[in-house]
């Protein structure tokens, strides 16, 4: 087997036809259209990021439009990949988990094979790069007002979590501003804090959305996490 070789791949297909027949796919037809993550099954490791489209009872197809992170696996002898595939239904607002097998195709399309829906549910569940890098918080308005230092513990499309001393509010709203990669300008992303976690000593970790996100703004988040990912897997 290759390196996305898969063991019990009979029977796990077998469980995820049975699964989808089970939950009547057909109700999910909704979710075509949807940006998804694709992320191995295994290491959940980002893959790329494409639109579900074609959602039929156990099959479907990923129009990919970001880089590949792993371009061997769309050589001619690679296996279906076992992956995990997650997105955010607008409609109902909430986040749609699957899991399927993929196969390459023509112009960057790929085939859905014993696509299963595992769970839909409230969060964003965004990939998400573990970093810890410096950033930097900026604030408006009031005694705290200006620019101060933090720590970017990871980031996802969708927000990102921070370690500063600094204590803010739920609902709080600020500027955050950090350079995942060095040969690149700062992101600059509009933030509001979700969650708020009281670490050891004076420190606090918050959970953030970003706000006002255009789908500009989303493909340079998604091609800087690529690039850093690619990166640190690469020193490791």
């Amino acid at each position: 087997m290759g390196l996305f070789g898969l063991f019990g791949k009979k029977d796990k297909r077998q469980e995820n036809q049975e699964s989808s027949r089970a939950r009547g796919m057909d109700e999910y037809e909704m979710y075509s259209g949807m940006r998804v993550e694709v992320t191995t099954f295994a290491e959940d490791r980002l893959l790329f990021v494409a639109k579900l489209m074609g959602l039929q009872r156990d099959t479907a197809k990923l129009y990919q439009y970001s880089e590949l992170i792993t371009s061997h696996i769309t050589e001619p002898e690679a296996e279906s990949i076992h992956v995990k595939i997650r997105g955010y239904s607008d409609h109902e607002r909430k986040a749609v988990h699957m899991e399927g097998f993929i196969l390459p195709q023509d112009n960057h399309i790929w085939q859905v094979e014993a696509l299963s829906i595992k769970k839909v549910n409230n969060d964003r569940a965004f990939f998400r790069l573990d970093t810890d890098i410096e950033a930097s918080i900026n604030t408006f308005g009031g005694l705290g007002a200006g620019e101060k230092v933090c720590r970017l513990l990871n980031i996802s499309v969708g927000g990102a979590c921070i370690r500063t001393e600094d204590e803010y509010h739920e609902g709080d709203k600020f500027l955050l501003k950090v350079k995942l990669l060095e040969d690149r300008p700062p992101s600059v992303m509009y933030c509001q804090v979700l969650r708020i976690i009281k670490k050891d000593g004076d420190a606090y970790e918050y959970g953030c959305q970003f706000l006002e996100v255009t789908e500009e703004d989303q493909e340079k988040i998604i091609q800087n996490i690529f690039e850093a990912q690619r990166i640190m897997r690469a020193a490791q």
